[in-house]
């Protein structure tokens, strides 16, 4: 991801478990990230997942987020998480202060 410019920003920390059968989980995940991008306010998105998933998206405010939560395509995705993919999860809102990285 490339280094965020805004001197303070929000980072929304989605960690997961997944269950065993996830069918159209890629597709969707897929979309919701396209569908992100095209949010105002959206500044980035991380991911990696093993055992555990986390996916960490980057905002300009707290109103960005909460309209990002509610978006129509957005909320359907967040039903079918509970009752299809995922057996485990935990969302943390977190405003960033600062900054860094090494790059050798």
């Amino acid at each position: 991801m490339k280094k965020l410019s805004k001197p303070s920003y929000y980072a929304v920390i989605f960690t997961s478990k997944q269950k065993e059968n996830i069918k159209g989980y890629a597709e969707v995940a897929n979309l919701m990230e396209g569908l992100a991008k095209k949010q105002e306010g959206f500044l980035g998105i991380e991911s990696a997942r093993n055992e555990l998933g986390i996916t960490v998206s980057y905002w300009e405010s707290l109103e960005a987020i909460k309209n990002w939560k509610q978006q129509s395509d957005h909320l359907i995705a967040q039903q079918k998480g509970r009752e299809e993919w995922y057996s485990w999860y935990h969302v943390r809102i977190c405003k960033v202060e600062r900054e860094y990285e090494f790059n050798s």
